[in-house]
C-alpha cells in the first residue's frame, strides 16, 4: 500500500513509498482494529519532521510515515472487539504507552520516560497511509454526522488539553470564576481553543499578526469572540487598557510573546497556558524581576502541556458537536486547503504556511 515516508534528520526527504498493508494479527489477543484513512491533517510538526528538525523512525525502519491528525473507518475488527464494529468513523490518539506510572495509567502524555512514541512523530509510524491496524484503546469513535469535521479532533484534544488542566489547576482558588480568556495565535490551535472557550461562556478575545478583515478575525468574530491584531495594538496596551485576562492560551509559535503574556495579560489569580512547541533558539531580554512580583503577588500560574490522552480527545467530540449545533457550517470554514490522493502529497506540504491557509489535509479515501 501507498504511504509517505521521511528520513528523519534529512531535510526534504518526503517521498511515495510502497508498504506491506497491516494484518488484524498485528494486535494480539483478537483485538485489532483494520481502518482505512479517509482524511489526514497537516501541521506544522510535519513540516519540521520533513525539514529535518526532528522525527525519529521505529526500530529496525530507516524510514517513518508521517502523519497525526487522522480520520478513518473501520473497515474489519478482530474477534475480541466488542467496542467498534465495521463502518464506524475513528480518530487515534496520537501518543502510545510507554514505561512510566502515567503510561501506565494511560496518561501517555504526562510520561517520565525519555523516549516517548508519537504516530508519525516518535518511534511509531503516523497515518499519511492507506490502512493501520490498532488497538482499541487508542482509537475514539466518531459521530457520523461529525464526519465531515473529525479530522480536526486531534488539534482540538490538544487545546482541550490545555483548558481542562487550567481549570483542573485553579481548582486550588475554591471560588475560580474565570469570565474573560485571551487567546495568543489565531491559527487553527488558536481558533479550536477559542471555540472551546466560548462553549464554556467565557468571553474571548483573541491576537493575531495580520489585521482584519481576513478569513481568522471573521471566524473569531462569527462565534461571538474579539479579534485584535498586534500590528493595531500591543500586548503591553491591550493589558493596560483592559486589566487583564483571566485565562491566557498561547498558541503562537512565537516564544518572545510568551514574556510579553506574563507581564501584561494574566490577572490575579490568572493562569497562562502555553502550547507551543518552539525548536528555535531565540533570545529575549525580559524585565525578570517585574515578572516574579507579579507572579509572586498576584498567585499566577503558567505551565506547559503537550499532546493528549482520552479524556481530551472525548471532551472533543463534545466540543465539535457543541460547535456544529450552534454555529452550523463554522468548522468546515477551517478546512481550507485539501489535497486529493497521496499522490500529491507535495502540494500538501507546500500548502503548509501559505497565505489564507488554516487546515491543510489529503483527502486519502472516500467517506
Amino acid at each position: 500500500m501507498k504511504a509517505i515516508g521521511v528520513l528523519p534528520g534529512k531535510a526534504g526527504s518526503a517521498h511515495l513509498i510502497d508498504v506491506p498493508r497491516p494484518s488484524l494479527e498485528d494486535i494480539p489477543h483478537g483485538r485489532g482494529v483494520m481502518v482505512r484513512i479517509l482524511r489526514l491533517g497537516l501541521d506544522g510538526t510535519d513540516k519540521e519532521i520533513n525539514a529535518g528538525e526532528y522525527g525519529t523512525a521505529p526500530a529496525g525502519q530507516d524510514y517513518l510515515i508521517t502523519g497525526h491528525e487522522s480520520l478513518g473507518r473501520v473497515e474489519e475488527v478482530g474477534p475480541a472487539v466488542t467496542e467498534f464494529a465495521p463502518g464506524d468513523y475513528v480518530v487515534a490518539r496520537v501518543r502510545r504507552a510507554g514505561d512510566s506510572l502515567y503510561d501506565l495509567i494511560d496518561t501517555p502524555d504526562m510520561t517520565t520516560d525519555d523516549a516517548y512514541y508519537e504516530h508519525g512523530i516518535s518511534r511509531v509510524n503516523g497515518f499519511l497511509t492507506e490502512y493501520y491496524v490498532e488497538d482499541p484503546r487508542y482509537l475514539v469513535k466518531i459521530p457520523q454526522r461529525l464526519e465531515h469535521v473529525a479530522v480536526l479532533l486531534e488539534p482540538t484534544s490538544v487545546a482541550e488539553k490545555g483548558i481542562i488542566e487550567a481549570y483542573e489547576i485553579q481548582r486550588r482558588l475554591k471560588v475560580w470564576q474565570p469570565r474573560r480568556a485571551a487567546v495568543l495565535g489565531a491559527g487553527t490551535i488558536g481558533l479550536l481553543a477559542t471555540m472551546i472557550l466560548r462553549n464554556r461562556g467565557l468571553e474571548v478575545t483573541i491576537f493575531g499578526l495580520d489585521e482584519p478583515p481576513y478569513l481568522n478575525s471573521d471566524l473569531a468574530e462569527a462565534i461571538g469572540a474579539a479579534y485584535i491584531s498586534t500590528k493595531q495594538q500591543s500586548l503591553a496596551q491591550n493589558g493596560t487598557e483592559t486589566g487583564g485576562y483571566d485565562l491566557v492560551f498561547e498558541a503562537t509559535g512565537y516564544s518572545p510573546i510568551v514574556f510579553d503574556a506574563m507581564c501584561h495579560l494574566v490577572a490575579k489569580n490568572g493562569i497562562l497556558v502555553l502550547s507551543s512547541v518552539t525548536g528555535g533558539m531565540r533570545r529575549s531580554e525580559v524585565p525578570s524581576d517585574a515578572i516574579n512580583l507579579d507572579f509572586v503577588l498576584g498567585n499566577k500560574v503558567m505551565f506547559g502541556t503537550v499532546n493528549a490522552n482520552r479524556e481530551h480527545f472525548e471532551a472533543g467530540v463534545r466540543d465539535l458537536a457543541v460547535a456544529e449545533a450552534q454555529y452550523p457550517g463554522w468548522l468546515s470554514r477551517l478546512l481550507t486547503h485539501p489535497v486529493h490522493g497521496l499522490d500529491h502529497y507535495d502540494e500538501a506540504l507546500a500548502a503548509l504556511g501559505a497565505p489564507g491557509a488554516i487546515k491543510v489535509f489529503v483527502e486519502i479515501a472516500e467517506a
